[in-house]
């Protein structure tokens, strides 16, 4: 018998479209870097910094509260599973566990991408000279990872939604 991990591997695998999703989020992110260029001085960096900052601010809102929300979801819909006469298959609950965790690391990530967006940029003594470079790419590859992971659990919730719905009325399904 296989951990837990090693059977929500074979969901992702199963469900190729979550890992498409989380490709295709991945692929605008690499094109969005590539036609914004090479970040050339730490004041073009600032105000790139700033820029990125305000939306990154309202985005991890989002996802950190669309995340929190979705794992509450989580646990209301294994109550309402265990109360109802219909059995559930074991990969239902692993995909319950795998949209549970997902959104347990979106929630972190978006917490951490506030934590940094809400540094003050500016002027410093003592910092590297590449430190808005690096904080630009770090800020800017976290908004994009966070977007592909919440494009991935939707893509997973919609399976699991879809599933269900057919389990009460097959007739629905697809």
């Amino acid at each position: 018998m296989g951990s837990i991990e090693d059977d929500l591997m074979k969901i992702l695998l199963k469900h190729k479209n979550t890992l498409v999703g989380f490709g295709c989020i991945l692929v605008l992110g690499v094109a969005a870097r590539w036609l914004s260029g090479v970040v050339y001085s730490a004041a073009e960096a600032q105000d790139l910094i700033a820029s990125l900052s305000r939306s990154a601010l309202y985005l991890g809102s989002a996802i950190a509260t669309s995340s929190a929300t979705t794992i509450a979801l989580m646990l209301t819909i294994v109550g309402l599973v265990n109360r109802l006469d219909q059995d559930f298959d074991i990969e239902f609950f692993q995909r319950i566990t795998l949209i549970s965790k997902a959104c347990a690391v979106n929630l972190m990530g978006a917490i951490a991408l506030l934590m940094i967006v809400t540094m003050p940029v500016g002027e410093f003594d003592r910092l590297p000279d590449n430190w808005y470079s690096i904080l630009y790419d770090l800020i800017f590859w976290m908004v994009v990872l966070l977007c592909a992971l919440s494009v991935s659990i939707v893509l997973i919730l919609l399976r699991t939604i879809v599933e269900l719905i057919g389990q009460f009325a097959p007739s629905l399904e697809d």
